[in-house]
């Protein structure tokens, strides 16, 4: 009889004490035993490290032209791997390992600034949105639903091809308002489910006033949604602001050390004579962009409700 109750207690006691984790422990147990997740946050932490150690790693001065008297554009020639230069050198003679090393501090900084301003400005409309609905929901969401109609690529084009002198801030801000309509699709959305929930309802029973319960009961439960996707759009927003460099609408400055920059430059005038110098960055961008797609679609999966067990 005692061997039958511990076996039905057994059950209980794990459920007992799994509803006593909080959802954000458990969603780091359940990526710390997903191989996906541990694969995205490998390359994820690598990246990380070579950009905040950039300038310690670079072998050699990144504007450095030390072997500018050996390129020959009209000939065609850019010097390839050589002792010294283990990736040779690009068109004004600079190291392009040293280049590629530096060039990540460049790209993490663009994608994290244009993540950053697409969820400030997301957050403020979809919180606006879903906090007072009615016409205010209906005009900002018909807004969000003119930026969604276009193409994200499309989108930032357009806003980019709106400077008159393209620059790094030009491609940060055209990239994020590709982010902008998901942000505030998302918070609103999960703040109108938060409207109706039992905690939200008591607050108002009891009298509280409204920016207290949207500012310490609907947003902060509804940020999660926000977050999962800010780490997917950091991988888009990599991805664009190459776009919008290999299409001549980036950072014109020769001397800026950028992913989508050497990969666009590259890849307009450079394919024919060494197209090395468009694989590596293309090469780059392609790993740091899985890195941040496996590591933000695990964190879905993790934070998912329907996943818990």
């Amino acid at each position: 009889m005692n061997t039958l109750l511990n076996k039905k207690k057994e059950p209980i006691d794990k459920l007992a004490a799994a509803s006593g984790r909080s959802l954000g422990g458990e969603a780091f147990r359940r990526m710390l035993r997903s191989p996906v997740a541990i694969t995205g946050g490998v390359i994820t932490g690598l990246f990380l490290l070579l950009a905040i150690f950039a300038p310690l790693l670079a072998p050699k001065d990144p504007l450095d032209r030390a072997l500018q008297d050996q390129v020959q554009l009209g000939r065609g020639i850019i010097p390839g791997a050589m002792p010294g230069y283990p990736l040779g050198v690009d068109d004004f003679g600079r190291d392009f390992l040293s280049r590629l090393i530096v060039g990540a501090q460049q790209t993490l900084l663009v994608g994290v600034l244009a993540t950053v301003i697409g969820v400030l400005i997301g957050v403020i409309i979809g919180g606006v949105a879903g906090a007072f609905g009615g016409w205010v929901d209906t005009v900002l969401m018909r807004l969000v639903d003119v930026m969604l109609s276009f193409p994200s690529l499309l989108l930032a084009i357009s806003i980019a091809a709106l400077f008159a002198k393209p620059s790094q801030w030009t491609v940060i801000l055209a990239v994020s308002m590709v982010g902008v309509p998901i942000f505030a699709r998302l918070l609103r959305g999960s703040m109108l489910v938060q409207r109706d929930a039992d905690h939200v309802l008591a607050a108002t029973s009891l009298g509280v006033k409204r920016g207290t319960i949207v500012f310490r009961h609907m947003l902060p439960n509804s940020l999660g949604p926000v977050i999962v996707q800010a780490t997917l759009t950091l991988a888009t927003s990599i991805l664009e602001a190459a776009a919008l460099s290999f299409l001549g609408l980036g950072d014109p400055d020769p001397s800026r050390a950028e992913w989508g920059l050497m990969l666009g430059k590259a890849s307009r005038q450079f394919l024919d004579i060494r197209p090395e110098l468009a694989y590596y960055p293309a090469i780059a961008i392609i790993v740091v962009a899985l890195g941040f797609t496996l590591l933000g679609e695990s964190l879905r999966e993790a934070l998912d409700p329907k996943n818990r067990r």
